[in-house]
Order: C-alpha cells, then sequence, then structure tokens
C-alpha cells in the first residue's frame, strides 16, 4: 500500500492540480503553524455559529415529520494521539439502541432517513461539530475521526492507522475531498494513507486549498 512516492499519490489523488506540499521543517515553522491554524479553526467556527443555529432551529421544526427522535447525535470517535472524545452532529440516520455495523462493513444506507441524505449531501450534518472545534477536540481540517470502538480494531490491524493520529482530527479533510466515502480494508487503507499525507506535509497553504475544495464538494452536493 505504501510502495508509491507522495508526489504520485497527490497526482493520482487530484490529477488537474500541481500541488507541492512544503515540509514543516522546524519547530518553530511548526508552532507557528499551530497558532495561525488554531486562528483559522476559531474565525471560520464563530462565523458559522449563526448558520449552524438556523439550520437548528429548521430542523427542530423539520425532525418531528421527517425525521422523528432527538435533533443531535452524539458519538464516541478517536481523537488526537489516539484519545476518545464526544463528537456532535445532526442525526440522520433511524436511532438504534446498539451499533451492529462491524469496523469494515458497508454503511447502513437504509437506515439514513430523507432528511438525512439532504444533510449528508450537503455536509450540514457536520455543523454541530464546529462546538468540538471551538473545544479543541478537533480542527476544521484534519483527518476524519471513527467509531472509537472501529477505530481501536483498526490500529492493531491497518498499517499507518495509529500514525494518522498524531494531529487533530478534523471536519474535513484530504481524504474526504480527494477520496470520497469509503468502504471495507481497501478504501479504509486509502484514507489512511492520504490521512499520513496530511499529517506529514500540514501547512496553511494545503488547509486553505482542502477548504477550497471542500467548499466544492458542498456546492456539487457530493457528500456521502
Amino acid at each position: 500500500m505504501f510502495d508509491f512516492t507522495e508526489t504520485e499519490f497527490s497526482a493520482t489523488l487530484c490529477p488537474e492540480t500541481e500541488l507541492s506540499f512544503p515540509k514543516l521543517n522546524s519547530r518553530r515553522t511548526a508552532s507557528s503553524y499551530q497558532r495561525l491554524k488554531r486562528i483559522f479553526d476559531i474565525s471560520v467556527s464563530l462565523a458559522l455559529v449563526v448558520p449552524l443555529f438556523v439550520v437548528g432551529a429548521l430542523l427542530v421544526l423539520a425532525n418531528p415529520f421527517l425525521n422523528r427522535g432527538s435533533l443531535f447525535y452524539v458519538q464516541e470517535r478517536m481523537g488526537q494521539d489516539c484519545k476518545p472524545f464526544r463528537a456532535y452532529k445532526f442525526r440522520s440516520m433511524l436511532a438504534v439502541s446498539k451499533i451492529s455495523r462491524g469496523p469494515f462493513d458497508a454503511l447502513e444506507k437504509g437506515r439514513i432517513t430523507w432528511l438525512g441524505h439532504i444533510l449528508r449531501k450537503s455536509r450540514l450534518d457536520e455543523l454541530p461539530q464546529l462546538f468540538n472545534v471551538l473545544r479543541g477536540e478537533m480542527s476544521l481540517i484534519g483527518p476524519r475521526p471513527d467509531f472509537y470502538e472501529h477505530a481501536k480494531v483498526y490500529v492493531t490491524t491497518v498499517r499507518g492507522y495509529r500514525e494518522r493520529h498524531r494531529v487533530l482530527p478534523g471536519i474535513s479533510g484530504l481524504a474526504q475531498t480527494e477520496i470520497g466515502y469509503v468502504e471495507g480494508r481497501d478504501g479504509l487503507e486509502r484514507k489512511v494513507a492520504a490521512d499520513l499525507i496530511y499529517a506529514a506535509e500540514a501547512c496553511i497553504r494545503l488547509d486553505l486549498w482542502i477548504t477550497w475544495r471542500t467548499m466544492l464538494v458542498v456546492l456539487q452536493r457530493k457528500g456521502a
């Protein structure tokens, strides 16, 4: 899985672009980047609080008719340094008492509600994770966090999975914009490969590029 070079992989991900990913080659550069990234995260999250509350208010009205049940979905996920945290989303699937899907099983698409499909396609279901960003548990850009119980399996069975957690997880990331939704072990390994590239090459320029790519995905309604 790791026989290709980073340049070859980035070309495979986005062949229409000519991106170079400059390395963070000093502690001072890394520290400056982390400060700028945190300022960016907080500023954008605060700017999106109003849309978050508007969407929340509309869902309060729509849920009783189109998506009966709780407004929010809270799930324990694996964060930086493989530590668990509680991630928040607008609920898009029928509620179940226990998750039966295995770590390498396909998404239970039959559980996605009609309103849930709209939320997922537009990525609006991710908006509550802005609270995770403001709390410092997530970033706007980074590897997507997985369900903690599944992630514990991946850590011991998927090469490179543990290393992707050396950075904060994100609402969107390189794997989400350039690969999209994946299923099975092969898909997970492709996602991890992209996440490892991001973790190694993270910089403001790359974060801004992923932000732009995320906006295109949202506008084109290419969510899962």
